[in-house]
């Protein structure tokens, strides 16, 4: 199988974990809401100076993306409320009354609302050894989370947390049905959109914007934790699905809550050791995993950036083509056998 959206999901997580910790420092001066819609403001204007790059540099862009369709726009509306708007409003309201660390490890529960989500409700196929490394995984969270030492339990923060994970859950899995159009077009219109309505409700709410430099660190920050965290998501959904995507995401709270120990200089606990073994362990569970039976594809015509030795491209062009590419094609019914995961081209129910 395709290891290439599993580099993608690795480096997503890596980006979003940072940012927990990161948005703890920029707390202390910007208000939750404001700094919200800033960090999603950051992804579009990152992405957008990438894209006018790309523009004027045709040879760093070697293909063309479909663009989104009117029947995308209500995933798209849905993902920009849920995990545009509410998700990060929650994140940053919960870290003003709870650490960066029990934050960051909070957040191990995206992986897991949108993993049963993908199979609840989406009906991704799911095997005993998804259920091991979620299990794993989730182990691992709550090891983490478990504060011997601390006398006092805030309920509060820690909820307004778990709200975030869940509503970027319902987002992953929302954003999954759009995964084969241009990730950077769908993330430069949600970070506009998000950080244009978050910023509004701070604005409406009396919050004043003091110009300073950590502005810019939060732009800084947006561009590289909420965009091309992003872009690099859609791209694991298309090769892992949601399901899988999710629960590999789960390595982001545990960058988090490292780089947490390092900022904060928390005293670093022996419990690290066993949840740093359950989680590489439910990576490995994950990479392992072999799904294989008997499938058809449906015919088909359709638009995707493609290649020809992926078991599912046979048509011919009138010149060779070599490498991923892009344009309209057909695809005839198709039954065979091989390993796979539930991406864009292997929906079929079991």
């Amino acid at each position: 199988m395709n290891k290439k959206p599993l580099i993608y999901v690795i480096l997503s997580a890596v980006l979003f974990g940072i940012s927990t910790p990161f948005s703890k420092l920029l707390l202390g001066d910007i208000p939750s809401i404001m700094l919200a819609g800033l960090l999603y403001l950051g992804a579009f204007l990152g992405l957008a100076l990438y894209s006018v790059l790309t523009r004027h540099f045709r040879e760093l862009a070697k293909t063309r993306a479909e663009s989104l369709e009117k029947k995308d726009i209500p995933w798209l509306i849905g993902a920009i409320i849920a995990g545009g708007v509410s998700a990060p409003i929650s994140l940053m309201l919960g870290l003003n009354l709870i650490s960066g660390f029990s934050a960051s490890l909070l957040l191990n529960l995206e992986g897991i609302c949108t993993a049963l989500i993908a199979v609840i409700i989406f009906r991704e196929n799911a095997g005993r050894s998804f259920w091991l490394a979620l299990l794993c995984m989730t182990g691992a969270g709550v090891i983490l989370s478990w504060d011997p030492g601390q006398s006092k339990f805030n309920i509060l923060g820690p909820l307004l947390i778990v709200l975030a994970t869940f509503c970027w859950g319902i987002d992953n899995n929302l954003t999954r049905q759009i995964s084969e159009k241009s990730p950077i077009q769908i993330t430069l219109i949600k970070g506009l959109a998000a950080g244009s309505i978050s910023l509004s409700i701070a604005l409406i709410s009396g919050i004043r914007i003091d110009f300073n430099v950590n502005i810019l660190y939060a732009l800084i920050l947006g561009a590289l934790s909420y965009g091309l965290s992003l872009v690099f998501f859609i791209r694991a959904l298309q090769g892992l699905g949601s399901s899988r995507t999710g629960a590999f995401f789960s390595m982001g709270p545990f960058i988090g809550a490292l780089v947490s120990l390092i900022i904060f200089r928390n005293p670093t606990e022996w419990l690290m050791i066993p949840a740093f073994i359950l989680m590489a362990l439910g990576i490995g569970l994950i990479v392992g995993e072999r799904h294989t039976h008997a499938h058809v594809h449906v015919p088909v015509i359709h638009t995707h950036s493609h290649k020809h030795d992926d078991m599912h491209h046979f048509h011919i062009h009138p010149q060779p083509v070599k490498g991923t590419h892009f344009h309209e094609h057909a695809h005839s019914e198709v039954s065979h056998i091989h390993a796979h995961w539930p991406d864009t081209s292997h929906r079929h129910a079991h």
